[in-house]
């Protein structure tokens, strides 16, 4: 595994360097707006008094410490120092005790990564060549277009062995694989940002092969996924299949050097439920678009309704990977023994799409009583961001009946009582942000699903209420996901000056090119660590709940990558920018 021994040699640097207590500057190293709270933290040394902050024009200011804090878990202490009001754009200067680091003050600080993790998803496309990823550039691998029907999927009409075509679609993860709770999941949660700020997207563009064509190039990349998405339904039932994958993981290879049989495997209700909830957001978004997609929408829709009778005619149909056999399969499981959070998100886009009475009263049926923030195994909050939109296009009006209108206020109270919980503690914090003060928010993907998830609902929040109240704790979320952070990380590939370089992930492992796929977010800190049986050459370098990260492409605990959680990328970074 190439660069392993970099990586070892930079852990040592860096324990060393702890060990000495040297002082270290944490920051966001990306960029701030010039109306955004600049604060920094200094480990190693109180820095009363020594800080020293160059302006672009030479000015010299001496900003003092606002507070102090000490970690729960590892004892350090941490200085917190608010920079002031550097509001002029341009690069300034910050030094303490010898050590000094730059910050970025732009009108748009997130505009170049939020184009990259958007654009990420391109480089990652299965079943085409890559012709326009410059350095990353490679030849048609895994084409799908001789898919096997694993024998937990025959059907009288399909039986085991049948060859099917099923391609294009996004690679999940670190891995070659396609699972469709995955992929349905990460475009709708993309969806309820791209549903904010439809102009936005209108204007992005990612310099991929449809960028040409009148629709948003973020629809576009979605289609590519979602032309996928439809080979793995059933034509004869309407059930979907949880996954499209090869017996095993590959190795650290190339997908021109896979040669495993790839097979199509059981249907499951969480599959098949996400997949009618993506495709009837599809079809109303898409539905502007029919010159490049004519045909699209009604397809979707007769596709997702078709999914949703299936589902409820198999309520207990859930994805049981030990029970596969002839051959037995190994890879990501995606499972879930409950079904109730994928019933309202289906229910809940369905009824936006088709108006019909039963979707809404199924909908009420499944509501939650609290809301939680969005992950592909408790998908409820896309269900709650429907209801939310919905409320945002409907008010005032009788367009809903009663039922709808009150299952939407309910959904709200409960939501922005998440939301003022989120940003409470935050003033005695270690980093000054609402995500990272509890050993909770560390864990597998817990940089998506518990920092950008949360800072999104944040931005929500704002737009349902009309306010500015919770912008600034979600720029501290992003303060604490660029670098602002207890291991001194950018947590996004290709940006800032300390970011991953040795990611789980296959093709930025064996390809040529030293640099990874930029704008790619890694899991996070875990102490869970999974992965340290099967390490190596590597070893975490602290148990520490906020610590516990290594960049090594053994670490698929804590240094992987996947699409939903660039996808929660994409809808937070999207949303900061499109604000500007």
């Amino acid at each position: 595994m190439k660069k392993t021994l970099l990586t070892l040699a930079l852990a040592a640097s860096v324990g060393g360097m702890q060990a000495q207590n040297q002082v270290e500057i944490r920051r966001n190293q990306v960029g701030c707006y010039p109306n955004q709270e600049k604060v920094i933290v200094v480990e190693g040394t109180n820095p009363e008094g020594k800080v020293r902050v160059t302006t672009p024009k030479g000015k010299v200011l001496t900003p003092q410490v606002m507070r102090e804090a000490v970690s729960p878990w590892s004892g350090k202490t941490r200085y917190l120092v608010d920079l002031g009001d550097l509001s002029a754009p341009g690069r300034y200067q910050v030094a303490v005790d010898g050590q000094s680091c730059d910050l970025l003050v732009s009108k748009r600080p997130y505009q170049d990564i939020a184009k990259a993790s958007l654009r990420l998803f391109y480089l990652i496309r299965s079943g085409i060549a890559i012709e326009q990823g410059g350095a990353y550039n490679r030849p048609l691998g895994h084409p799908d277009t001789q898919v096997l029907v694993h024998p937990s999927a025959a059907t009288d009409k399909r039986p085991a062995g049948t060859v099917i075509s099923s391609p294009y679609g996004w690679y999940d993860a670190g891995d070659y694989n396609k699972y469709v709770v995955n992929s349905a999941f990460s475009i709708g949660l993309m969806f309820a940002t791209y549903e904010q700020f439809p102009d936005y997207f209108a204007r992005l563009k990612t310099d991929i092969p449809e960028s040409g064509n009148k629709t948003p190039d973020l629809l576009d990349e979605m289609m590519f996924n979602l032309k996928w998405l439809l080979t793995m339904q059933d034509p004869d039932d309407g059930g979907v299949y949880h996954k499209l994958t090869t017996p095993n993981f590959e190795g650290f290879v190339l997908p021109t050097d896979c040669h495993q049989t790839r097979y199509v495997v059981a249907k499951s209700v969480t599959a098949t439920l996400d997949f009618a909830a993506v495709m009837a957001d599809a079809a109303r978004l898409f539905a502007p678009y029919k010159k490049d997609y004519p045909d699209f929408p009604a397809q979707a829709t007769e596709a997702a309704e078709r999914a949703y009778q299936w589902a409820k005619e198999h309520p207990t149909a859930f994805y049981r990977q030990e029970q596969l056999k002839d051959p037995a399969v190994s890879t990501g499981t995606y499972g879930d023994g409950n079904a109730s959070d994928e019933f309202f998100w289906a229910a809940s886009a369905l009824y936006r799409l088709t108006n019909k009475s039963t979707y809404l009263e199924e909908a009420r049926q499944y509501q939650p009583q609290r809301f939680s923030t969005p992950s592909w195994g408790n998908v409820s909050a896309l269900g709650v961001y429907e209801w939310l939109a919905d409320l945002q296009i409907n008010i005032g009006t009788n367009n809903r009946p009663k039922e709808a209108q009150t299952l939407s206020a309910d959904l709200l109270v409960h939501f922005c009582a998440y939301c003022e919980e989120a940003i409470k503690g935050v003033e005695t914090s270690c980093f000054q942000s609402p995500y990272g003060n509890s050993p909770r928010d560390f864990g597998w993907g817990c940089l998506a699903e518990h920092c950008c998830c949360q800072a999104m609902a944040l931005l929500f929040a704002d737009r349902m209420l009309g306010t500015t109240k919770y912008r600034p704790y979600a720029l501290q979320d992003s303060d604490y996901l660029l670098g602002r952070n207890a291991t001194g990380y950018c947590f996004v590939t290709g940006f800032g000056d300390q970011s991953p370089m040795h990611p789980h992930h296959r093709i930025s492992s064996a390809d040529a090119v030293e640099a990874p796929f930029p704008g790619m977010l890694v899991g996070g800190p875990n102490p869970g660590q999974q992965d340290k049986r099967d390490m190596h050459n590597a070893t975490y370098p602290s148990n520490y709940p906020d610590e516990s990260y290594i960049d090594d492409a053994e670490s698929y605990a804590s240094n992987e990558i996947a699409i939903n959680w660039n996808a929660s990328l994409v809808a937070f970074l999207c949303w900061l920018d499109a604000l500007d």
